[in-house]
């Protein structure tokens, strides 16, 4: 994927790119409207405006929904062409993320869902659990 020299993907749009670095210079998962409130200086003011860029950049794979929590994640490894499934592990805890991406997970979804009658376009899983920091040490 085209990059410009400050690590934004190329093609953005202003909004889009400014969306997609608050994305990813966060800790973790974001909300529309956090993302609104920490725009708000750089000239973005209505809820629409993160939505459609959103929008964008989850149709450019550069961003996931995540649905249980409402809220959206940079992608971690955009370069890579498994877009169609992604697994994220959500810590119930502390709220960590990680994303799983793995073309054997992608055929064996595409695989059920042809078995149900389904086309898959793409698939999102959420594996919710504690992480290995939150996770009790097993004695």
């Amino acid at each position: 994927m085209s990059r410009h020299a400050h690590g934004q993907p190329a093609g953005l749009t202003r909004n889009q790119a400014l969306v997609h670095r608050a994305l990813a210079e966060a800790e973790g998962p974001l909300s529309a409207y956090t993302i609104l409130d920490r725009l708000r200086g750089e000239g973005l003011r209505a809820p629409l405006q993160v939505y459609r860029a959103l929008e964008k950049l989850v149709e450019r794979g550069l961003v996931h929904r995540l649905e249980s929590l409402n809220a959206f994640v940079a992608c971690s490894h955009p370069e890579t062409a498994v877009h169609d499934a992604t697994a994220f592990a959500i810590c119930d805890k502390c709220g960590t993320v990680s994303e799983l991406a793995d073309a054997r997970l992608a055929r064996r979804l595409a695989t059920l869902a042809g078995e149900a009658g389904y086309t898959l376009d793409r698939s999102t899983v959420e594996l919710r659990g504690l992480c290995r920091a939150c996770r009790p040490a097993a004695g």
